[in-house]
Formats: structure tokens, sequence, C-alpha cells
């Protein structure tokens, strides 16, 4: 596991055997507390098999960085988690409005090529898909 600020990162196994790096957000407190984040978004790359490769490893942690700064600007949304392997970068929220999800999700990817995303949403007012995701931190 390694620890950056007020994430983790740790290794899990898909079903297939496959590693899957699984990085998660540890601060989500302030956002966890109020009710109104209380539906789940996964954003989800598939980019081939395995772990991605040098220039979708790059893409992926452009596109990380561009929506960690576009919701520091306008907190609607928090990221939570990261799950990259056995073929996928998975980017998972906890948000306000998918409407409004969905126009940040837009200007972060805004200047990046386009690719082929698949999106999901889900209530989950009690984070349980958080608290699942959290235990594979190594504590």
């Amino acid at each position: 596991m390694t620890e950056n600020e007020n994430w983790w990162t740790a290794p899990a196994e898909a079903e297939n055997g496959s590693l899957i790096m699984v990085t998660g957000r540890s601060d989500v407190r302030k956002f966890r507390d109020n009710p109104r984040f209380s539906i789940r978004v996964e954003v989800t790359w598939p980019y081939g098999q395995g772990m991605p490769d040098e220039d979708q490893s790059e893409m992926m942690g452009t596109a990380t960085d561009r929506f960690a700064e576009i919701l520091a600007k306008d907190p609607v949304a928090v990221m939570t988690g990261i799950f990259t392997g056995d073929g996928t970068r998975t980017w998972v929220f906890y948000t306000l409005s998918t409407n409004i999800f969905t126009k940040k999700l837009n200007e972060a990817f805004e200047p990046l090529p386009t690719l082929p995303l698949e999106i999901i949403a889900e209530n989950d007012p009690d984070w349980e898909a958080y608290d699942e995701m959290s235990t594979f931190e190594v504590r």
C-alpha cells in the first residue's frame, strides 16, 4: 500500500484472478455527512487487457487530474475511488446531481481525445459501495 495525502492504494484481485489496483480517498466525511451526496457514479474506460500501457497511463493521469481540478473549483461531486486493471479504469464519485455531474465530466474531458467511456449511476445514500471498497485499505 502507498499513502499519498488523503488517498491510499492497495492491490486486489478480479474474479478472473487479474490484478486490480484500488485507490481510495479517506477524507470523505464532509461529503458523506451531507445527505445530498447520495448518487454514486462510475465512469469506466475500457482500454484492453491487463494493466494500461504507458500512453494509456499518462492519459488516465491527465483525466484524473482534470477531474480533481474541476471538482476543486466547484465541489458538486467527490472522487472517492479509482480502480485500474483487468482492462478497465473506473473512477467512482458521489454527487448531488447527475445533470450537473455530466456537465463537469464534459468540462474535464473537453481537451482530451474522445474516449469510449461507460457511465452508470445509482442511488447509494448510505455509501455502501464506498464502505465495500474501503475494505481493501490496509491500515
